[in-house]
């Protein structure tokens, strides 16, 4: 376990994703539940519109964003971790059948303060975030100066590393009205 001053609150960085249904719709509810899960108010970044990664062929675009949460108390990463796998299944994600098949709601826990593990059920930090463009660019929003446990590098350091992404398009607050977006 790690030690952090008392007035230091933890932090937890949840990226969320998706790419069936109406993200402007589904991650709206969701946050609405994180919010529940948080000491104080969540932190949200815009949303992004990006290729898909590691995904099967003809898998449609992405939608992405970050949330930050404070954990409320004795919360751990691996009893956070089970809510979200429980709130992804509540949006019909069923793990397992396609590796990244295309999903109504991907809930990722990049952070959890300074915690580290190495679990079957668990790696923190997100073992391939500091990797990831769709990740990096909306926690940058967030938390430019992070530096993820394990990392030398700040979230922003990391970014500048990044090769460019074919799409990579921010479409503004992710809790505003969707109507004025072109999707």
């Amino acid at each position: 376990m790690s030690t952090r001053p008392s007035s230091e609150p933890v932090r937890a960085w949840i990226a969320l994703g998706a790419n069936l249904g109406d993200p402007w719709a589904t991650f709206p509810a969701a946050l609405r539940i994180l919010a529940t899960w948080s000491a104080q108010p969540l932190a949200v970044s815009s949303i992004w519109r990006t290729s898909p990664v590691d995904c099967p062929p003809g898998s449609p675009d992405f939608y992405n964003a970050v949330t930050m949460l404070t954990p409320l108390e004795n919360e751990t990463p691996e009893s956070l971790l089970a809510k979200l796998q429980d709130l992804e299944r509540r949006f019909g994600r069923i793990h397992g059948l396609v590796r990244n098949a295309p999903r109504a709601l991907d809930l990722d826990l990049i952070a959890f303060g300074q915690e580290q593990r190495f679990s079957a059920n668990l790696i923190l930090p997100h073992p391939r975030a500091h990797l990831r463009r769709f990740v990096l660019q909306p926690l940058s929003e967030l938390a430019p100066d992070l530096v993820l446990p394990g990392q030398r590098l700040s979230v922003r350091e990391l970014l500048q590393r990044l090769p460019p992404e074919p799409l990579m398009r921010n479409l503004g607050p992710l809790l505003s009205n969707p109507a004025s977006k072109s999707r």
